[in-house]
Order: C-alpha cells, then structure tokens, then sequence
C-alpha cells in the first residue's frame, strides 16, 4: 500500500527501528523491494535516483508507485537526490510522495534559500522533504565527490537549518559515503549524537551498503530512521546478469530476470533484518 514517508518515518521513531530506502532503477529492483518487504512484513521506500529518472521517466515513476500501491505492506516513493527545481516538480507532478531537494553542494545560505523554496513548493502538493546538510563523499550513479569537498554536519546549524527550512528529515554526514567505503568505515557517533539531541525531526544515513551491523544499530539508537541503500543491490543485479551470460538458459531473459530479482531481494531482505523493521508492517 502507498503510504506517506512521513507515517513511515513516524512509525520508525515510535517503533525504534529505520526504514529501508531502495534505490530501483526497473521492474525487476522493484519486484526485489516489494517482495522483501512483503516476505518480512515490513515497511519500506522505492527512491528513484535523478540518473535513473533521466532515463526512465515518467514510466518509472508510475512504475513505482503502482508497485508501492499493489504491496501488501505500507510503502512509500521518493525522489533521491534532486538539485534541479523543475525535475522536482515533474516528480511531484507524477505523484511521488517525497522528494530530497539536495542543495549540499552549494554553500550554506543557498543551501537554506533553495531548500525552503523546495519545501515550501512541496507542501502545496502535500509531499515530504528530506535535505542534507554537509556533503557527502563517493561515488553514485555518476555523481562523484571527491573527499576533499566533504564536509560533515555541523550540529551547532542543524537545528537552524530544519527550523528556517521547514524539512521533515535530515540528512547527515558523519563519515558515511557514497558507493564503496576504501577502507574500514568510521562514523562519528559523537557528532551523530549531538545531531540527535538537536534535530527535531528523523535523521537519515545515506552510503548504508558496506556499514557493519553494530553501526547501523548504534545508528538506529541515536535517531536514524532512515537508511538509502544502492550499492549492494545494484551489484546483486550486475552479478546476477554476469552469471546468466555462462549458462546455457543465457538466451531466456525471463529466467534471468527472475534470477536477478531474487538476487537482489536476498539483499533487501537482509538490510530490513538489519534495520529491525521486519515484523513491523
């Protein structure tokens, strides 16, 4: 059932879980979600990366949201990742239900000024805003930032900036990145506390592929709610594909379609038992 993020982000706080954020890029990643989250029972997000959308369009939108509509547990459809005000109005249009307006690249006050431009647009179309303070290092769907232009959130403006912006979610940056992590990930559970104590609304953690089970759950206790996961899946589709060019069924597509489904769902289901939201459907 298509619900709103912000229900799911209310029921995640009240529960002491998180929710799953998946990034689809086709029917087969979000046949993946769908089922993971019907099989655990367990909520959950189809995002749609700017990339994606590019390439998909519209068609992946309403892909999206008549799978979320055609699940047996609440699930909601989001706009990840979006700097261009157009192309959030387009999605909204199609009717996703949140957007991330990210205007992390962009320096403090015109970060605030696009961002509540984007909430305040947001609003009239009744859809949530998530928006990220700090920068975020990796690399996804050819977004690349270098370490060097990351910056971590700064607890001391977060506060100002969710109240002068009007968001629903934060996205921090704590040491968390993008695609791979070149080594063992560190996160700053220090600074992650401080944001806790001073952000009113949901925290979210995007770069959850490759973070260790007892930091997504320290994570969880102090306030994330929400985890963006890409990575992982996508090389479960890419790997599942690859093996399928060696066997002699190579030629019937529909098999490996069903193959890299449920690659890709094992990967699911395994984050959702992660975030211990399985059960809470």
């Amino acid at each position: 059932m298509l619900v709103a993020t912000r229900e799911l982000l209310e029921a995640a706080r009240a529960g002491g879980y998180a929710v799953g954020a998946f990034n689809v890029y086709n029917l087969e990643g979000a046949r993946a979600v769908v089922a993971a989250a019907e099989g655990g029972r367990s909520p959950a997000m189809l995002q749609i990366h700017p990339a994606a959308l590019k390439h998909g369009g519209p068609p992946l939108i309403a892909l999206c949201l008549a799978a979320a509509r055609g699940a047996s547990v609440p699930m909601s459809v989001q706009l990840d990742h979006s700097t261009d005000a157009g192309e959030i109005r387009a999605a909204m249009t199609c009717g996703v239900v949140s957007i991330m307006a990210d205007g992390s690249h962009l320096d403090y006050a015109a970060n605030v000024e696009f961002t509540r431009e984007m909430a305040a647009l947001a609003r009239t179309y009744g859809v949530a805003v998530e928006a990220e303070l700090g920068r975020l290092a990796g690399t996804e769907d050819g977004l690349d930032v270098a370490e060097y232009e990351s910056s971590l959130t700064d607890p001391a403006r977060a506060a100002e900036f969710v109240e002068r912006t009007g968001v629903d979610m934060l996205a921090v940056c704590v040491g968390n990145v993008h695609g791979r992590y070149a080594g063992e990930p560190r996160l700053d559970f220090e600074r992650l506390s401080m944001l806790h104590d001073s952000v009113p609304v949901p925290l979210v953690l995007h770069g959850a592929s490759g973070l260790p089970g007892e930091m997504v759950s320290r994570a969880i206790v102090l306030g994330v709610r929400k985890f963006n996961v890409n990575t992982e899946v996508r090389d479960a589709y890419l790997d599942a594909l690859g093996q399928g060019q060696h066997r002699t069924e190579r030629s019937d597509l529909v098999a490996l379609m069903c193959r890299a489904v449920a690659a890709m769902q094992d990967v699911v289901a395994g984050k959702l038992r992660l975030f211990g939201s399985v059960g809470r459907a």
